[in-house]
Formats: structure tokens, C-alpha cells, sequence
């Protein structure tokens, strides 16, 4: 790498060739920060939408705090086991 033009486009680059650009187009974005996750092919095919597999992960979570309500422990102690 040459240290002299470092802050230089190389040759093959044409500055006109990229456009204008934006300064702090994605600001809110990313001060709202986003959160990526990779799907593996069939979940992506599944769920072809963000929407859809926001709503499958959110049906999920409430399934689960409803089963956690039902199989949650009492709180009491079981039933002392025997000793032989």
C-alpha cells in the first residue's frame, strides 16, 4: 500500500461515478441501532418477510410465558421422598 495517497481514490475509481452523497443518511438508523440475525434457508423460506418472522417470534414468546404460567412450580415444597 502506498502511504502517500492514502486519502486517494485509486485511478480505476471515478469519483462521478458514485453520486452525491448524503451526509448522515443512515444516522437515525443507526442511533436507533438495528439488530441482524442470518436465517438459515428454510426458516427463510418459511418466513420470506421481516414481518412474518416477527410475528412468528412473538406468538412463540407468548406461548411460552403462557406454558411457564402453567408448569411454573408452586412455590411449596414437594413431597418428602421416603427413605429405605
Amino acid at each position: 500500500m502506498n502511504t502517500d495517497s492514502e486519502d486517494e481514490m485509486r485511478a480505476e475509481y471515478l469519483r462521478e461515478d458514485l453520486g452525491k452523497g448524503v451526509r448522515g443518511k443512515y444516522l437515525k438508523q443507526y442511533a436507533k441501532g438495528t439488530n441482524l440475525v442470518l436465517l438459515d434457508d428454510k426458516v427463510a423460506k418459511a418466513f420470506p418477510t421481516a414481518e412474518a418472522v416477527n410475528e412468528a417470534l412473538l406468538g412463540l414468546l407468548v406461548l411460552t410465558e403462557q406454558t411457564a404460567r402453567i408448569t411454573g412450580r408452586s412455590g411449596g415444597r414437594g413431597a418428602k421422598r421416603r427413605t429405605v
